[in-house]
């Protein structure tokens, strides 16, 4: 099984922190469409027939898309993939592109599983954030999909904004549990550089938040959400049991998937392929015949590292009967050696042949997972 990522590029207007690729001209959504169907017929063999499992329109914002011009996509989708019946379908929409009327409309097509990107319930935090939407508009459009049997519903939320208090965050939790919605994903702030919100940091006009209250912030987070019946499955990704993300989660788990679109990222088991981060370019690429992207062979030590880096993340986290298949026992003892350390200190935990973060060790899981890297 494999998934399917398709990048939408389309945005109104840039928020403050996003570094995803992004373009706000319309103009090209006519050409970008064609180049997206004549992607999927040049580079489908990627995958070597691997039935899909799940798809994901990512952006961008791609219910910046017509039903229309989806339903375009979903007939080349079906015409050149393998597809299983039982396929997860995940749309990332803004807030207030989901009126009555789109959300309607999308009952029509396969979607069944919406992404939504709230970031924040707080009005300041919003206009700080330069979003779209308000809080109003957030809460109706969540229901709007209720209503519409789209229950497969996931929220993105935002902590550590500068100046933002737990009592703050706490109101924001209050209002996602309300919603009763089966998946949360919440992410602190961070600061890439070559944003708006990077070159106001530099200019000392903000100020991050420190360390202490960024603890704060993320225990809250997961204090809330485990009462309120919540499993922590990945380190910003919390779900009702049995609604885990199936597409993020097959990143994690080191499947293969395919990636169109400008900007898009690709990966086969033994490679990585990335598509150049310019509309033009990419139109250009494909119209041409040479899509415009680069690629990466990855050796043993790279896959390795990989490995630890996206399975430690989560629940399952490393199974070690699998890590000594895939790259032997010298790397399971070298794997095993390093994490005594942490599992003396119960910041790891070695049970049932797998080895997983404890609840203390999520708290430090950027150091740990780095410690347990080939170098």
């Amino acid at each position: 099984m494999a998934g399917l990522y398709i990048h939408v590029p389309f945005c109104q207007k840039r928020c403050l922190y996003c570094d995803f690729y992004s373009n706000t001209d319309m103009g090209y959504k006519e050409a970008y469409l064609s180049a997206l169907i004549r992607e999927m017929e040049l580079r489908k063999n990627y995958l070597e027939g691997e039935t899909l499992e799940t798809i994901y329109f990512g952006g961008g914002t791609p219910s910046q898309l017509s039903v229309e011009n989806l339903n375009q996509l979903f007939e080349a989708i079906y015409r050149n993939f393998p597809v299983n019946q039982d396929m997860e379908i995940t749309l990332e929409a803004n807030p207030d592109d989901m009126t009555p009327a789109y959300v309607a409309a999308l009952r029509s097509l396969p979607v069944n599983r919406i992404s939504m990107g709230v970031q924040s319930f707080d009005a300041a935090d919003l206009k700080f954030l330069n979003r779209r939407h308000d809080r109003e508009e957030a809460l109706r459009a969540v229901r709007l999909c209720q209503e519409h049997d789209l229950y497969n519903i996931s929220i993105d939320l935002i902590y550590g904004l500068p100046g933002q208090t737990p009592e703050k965050w706490q109101k924001n939790l209050d209002e996602v549990l309300r919603l009763d919605i089966p998946h949360i994903s919440a992410y602190h702030l961070i600061y890439e550089e070559g944003t708006a919100l990077y070159r106001l940091l530099e200019a000392g006009k903000i100020t991050a938040v420190d360390e202490d209250t960024s603890l704060t912030l993320f225990t809250l987070l997961i204090e809330n959400l485990a009462a309120a019946g919540y499993q922590h499955y990945e380190i910003s990704n919390f779900a009702r049991p049995g609604w885990y993300a199936r597409h993020n989660s097959s990143y994690w788990k080191g499947k293969k998937y395919l990636g169109l679109g400008p900007s898009a990222h690709s990966y086969n088991g033994t490679e990585r392929e990335w598509n150049v981060a310019s509309l033009p370019e990419w139109i250009k690429g494909i119209r041409t015949g040479k899509p415009a992207l680069e690629n990466e062979q990855l050796d043993e030590n790279t896959r390795y590292n990989e490995y630890i880096m996206t399975h430690l993340r989560t629940m399952w986290g490393i199974d070690l009967n699998e890590l000594s298949e895939k790259f032997g026992e010298k790397k399971l003892k070298y794997c095993l050696n390093l994490a005594q350390t942490y599992e003396k200190r119960h910041l790891l935990l070695q049970k049932d042949g797998k080895l997983t973060l404890t609840k203390e060790g999520i708290f430090v899981s950027d150091g740990i997972m780095s410690d347990l890297l080939w170098v």
